[in-house]
């Protein structure tokens, strides 16, 4: 077990050091959005309001940090510090995957300090698909979390070379954990994006929360081919579904599940476009991990304020006082994702 525990650890660091030397894998679809000026737009800006309500709290924007480390003395000061800009912004923040600190309870510390400094805030747990209830249980109790996400990381699984082989009956695991969680449960894939087919099934199994996390953000194909040049993938680098194009599917395919659009956000621009196009949520990963890590604390905080403010200008421009209104506003598509959604118009009958 410490063997197996200290390799879990020395992975939670590889993963930062080899994201670091990484790129984000590529397009995500959101420059092709399309979204129209509006010269007359009847609103005040300084009465424009990003707020709004998830797992019954209010909170200030429809944005998320996302899940990301946690697990070692370094992946814990980054989680503070996410934290930290969390309280700032009255935001929610996902913690990384907790399945190191069940048997290490220095490592539970680390993901414990993101509840101790977001102390009234929305706190996300975070595990694997597959692990059971009990961990679940765990996870959940470990920072009195408000959701529990559970990330299907395939891809990046067959990645690795000491990862998962074996998929069988997860959603049947999904579905039972949607049922006796005592939080609500948010599936999140980790950059390869969810289909239409992959969101209906989820619905049907009991899920009212999806994170799409589309392709076009971290790259773990690249990270784990830094991480062991001997199962370098790159038959797979142009594997999964992009952001704009997964969202598209996941709203087609259930018109109330609550939709967090994840995979490559980094711009104002893009959360935006994430909304008009019926996403409920946007959530940043890697875009924030990466300033943290090269900049510092001070320059995160400074981006997140940026980002925020130019949300709101790009709301006035389109005549959105509050994000409802934002939901209704029209968008063109072209390019790459006109024709993809074309496609998918055909294929679907929708």
């Amino acid at each position: 077990m410490e063997d197996q525990k200290s390799a879990r650890e020395k992975r939670k660091d590889e993963h930062l050091k080899y994201f670091l030397l990484s790129k984000p894998s590529g397009y995500n679809g959101f420059s092709d959005v399309v979204l129209q000026n509006n010269s007359l737009p009847d609103a005040d800006f300084d009465e424009i309001s990003t707020e709004c309500v998830f797992l019954n709290k209010y909170i200030d924007s429809p944005l998320m940090i996302n899940a990301m480390t946690g697990g070692t003395e370094y992946s814990g000061d980054i989680n503070r510090k996410l934290a930290r800009l969390a309280v700032k912004f009255n935001i929610p923040i996902a913690v990384g995957s907790q399945t190191v600190a069940f048997d290490n309870p220095k490592a539970a510390d680390t993901f414990k300090r993101v509840r101790e400094i977001h102390r009234d805030g929305i706190v996300i747990a975070n595990l694997g698909a597959n692990r059971d209830i009990e961990d679940v249980y765990k996870a959940i109790d470990m920072i009195d979390a408000d959701a529990v996400q559970l990330h299907i990381n395939i891809v990046q699984e067959m990645c690795m070379a000491e990862g998962d082989r074996n998929f069988r009956g997860v959603l049947e695991n999904i579905k039972k954990i949607a049922a006796l969680a005592e939080v609500p449960v948010i599936v999140k894939e980790t950059g390869f994006g969810i289909s239409f087919e992959t969101a209906g099934k989820l619905q049907a199994a009991g899920v009212k929360y999806i994170d799409i996390g589309g392709k076009g953000g971290t790259d773990f194909v690249s990270i784990e081919s830094l991480r062991n040049s001997e199962r370098e993938c790159p038959f797979l680098e142009n594997w999964g579904i992009p952001t704009a194009l997964s969202l598209f599917q996941c709203r087609k395919a259930s018109s109330d599940m609550f939709i967090i659009c994840s995979g490559g956000i980094s711009k104002a621009e893009e959360v935006v476009k994430a909304l008009c196009m019926d996403g409920d949520m946007a959530a940043l990963g890697g875009t924030i991990l990466r300033i943290l890590l090269e900049q510092g604390y001070d320059a995160a905080e400074k981006y997140m304020a940026a980002l925020l403010y130019e949300i709101r200008v790009l709301m006035l421009l389109l005549g959105a006082k509050d994000i409802t209104d934002l939901k209704n506003v029209s968008y063109l598509l072209k390019g790459e994702l006109g024709e993809l959604v074309l496609s998918l118009k055909k294929l679907y009958k929708f």
